[in-house]
Order: C-alpha cells, then sequence, then structure tokens
C-alpha cells in the first residue's frame, strides 16, 4: 500500500487544515521549506513554523534550499521522518548525510524533472528515499510532467536490482487522473488534490488504490 505524504507549505494560514488532516489516515505531512535562492520562493523561517501545534503526524521535510546544514538542526527537534535535499546543492553533500543520519532521521536526495539518474547513483548506498520531481521545484499549480515517469521507472528497475531498501517518493502535480501512471512510487505527494476535496479521508483512500 502506498504511503500518502499531504504537501504543506511554511505558511501561518493553514492550521484549519493541518488539524483535519490529522483526522486521516495520511502518513505524512510534507513540508516545504523554500529559502528563496535555490527557487524563485520563499517560505516562513523555521520559528514561525508551528506544526507541531496542530499535527501529530510524522513530517517528510523537503529542503529546497542552497545550505540545508543550517536547516538541519533546528528540524531534527520535530517530529521528522525523513529530510529530503537536492542533489544538485553546492554544499558537501556528504556533510549533510552524515548530520542528518545523525540524528537517527532517514535521508533522501531530490532529483528534479532536468536532472539525471546518474547525479544520484554514487550516493546509493547510504541514503534512504530518492524523491523525483514531478513538476519544477517552487512553482505551484503546476502539472504532472509525464517524463518524469520514465525516471520514476527507471531508478526503480536500479533499486530492485542492487536490491537496496530505498524508497521512491514522488511530488508534483499528483492527482486522481495520474495516480495510476505512479505505481512504482511508495511514497506519494499530494497537496491541492486533497486539501481542495470536499472529502480529505476519501482523496486520500483513492490515492491509495
Amino acid at each position: 500500500m502506498k504511503k500518502i505524504g499531504v504537501s504543506y507549505l511554511g505558511v501561518k494560514s493553514v492550521p484549519k487544515v493541518l488539524i483535519e488532516l490529522d483526522k486521516t489516515d495520511a502518513d505524512y505531512i510534507h513540508v516545504d521549506v523554500m529559502d528563496g535562492k535555490y527557487t524563485k520562493y520563499k517560505t516562513v523561517g523555521f520559528n514561525e513554523m508551528t506544526i507541531g501545534k496542530y499535527t501529530q503526524k510524522r513530517l517528510d521535510v523537503h529542503l529546497m534550499v542552497r545550505k540545508p546544514l543550517k536547516y538541519i538542526d533546528d528540524f531534527a527537534l520535530l517530529n521528522v521522518s525523513r529530510i529530503n535535499v537536492h542533489v544538485d546543492i553546492k554544499n558537501d553533500l556528504e556533510d549533510v548525510i552524515n548530520r542528518i543520519k545523525m540524528y537517527g532521521i532517514k535521508v533522501g536526495l531530490v532529483l528534479n524533472p532536468d536532472q539525471d539518474v546518474d547525479l544520484i547513483e554514487e550516493y546509493l548506498d547510504r541514503i534512504d528515499n530518492i524523491l523525483v520531481m514531478t513538476v519544477v521545484p517552487g512553482l505551484p499549480g503546476q502539472e504532472l510532467i509525464p517524463e518524469t515517469v520514465k525516471k520514476l521507472n527507471t531508478i526503480k528497475k536500479i533499486i530492485d536490482k542492487a536490491k537496496l531498501p530505498i524508497t521512491l517518493e514522488v511530488d508534483g502535480g499528483v492527482n486522481l487522473d495520474n495516480i495510476k501512471t505512479l505505481k512504482n512510487a511508495d511514497i506519494i505527494v499530494s497537496g491541492s488534490c486533497i486539501t481542495k476535496s470536499d472529502d480529505f479521508q476519501d482523496t486520500i483512500d483513492r490515492l491509495r488504490k
């Protein structure tokens, strides 16, 4: 059964949504963190994020930032299951991976739609998750890019052949119309498809099928 993460941008206006999501069986709240440098947009600072007041769900953190080392120690204080960082950051990725693991948190690497699979191959023995972006990071309201599904399927073959315990996650434009194309994903991240629906739990159930 696929696990479901519900996308949450670090903004102050959605505590009601988090409270309602907490009543569902969604597996994670997927927290998008943007620094305004790696992406065009910027979310609020860590000190302004009050997620823990409104939900008991585990957090699936996506750091769309140039310097993730600045964020890891703070997020390690929260109920975090995994921290995903982009493979093309200019920092020392080995240090980032080691810092996350130091806290006993799972490590994920993120591939953007225009990035090749070979960028992550050297790290496969040290990570727990691969997040395949099915839209361009940081731009809301995009449709899923069909070519990214091929990349997902390619990665699935690689990790299966190597018998690696790595989960595959997809994020971006996921909805009830395209969910069947994402059969090789272990974790589905969806935002407005769920939060703009009339029944959060029913939509989550339909995405899991």
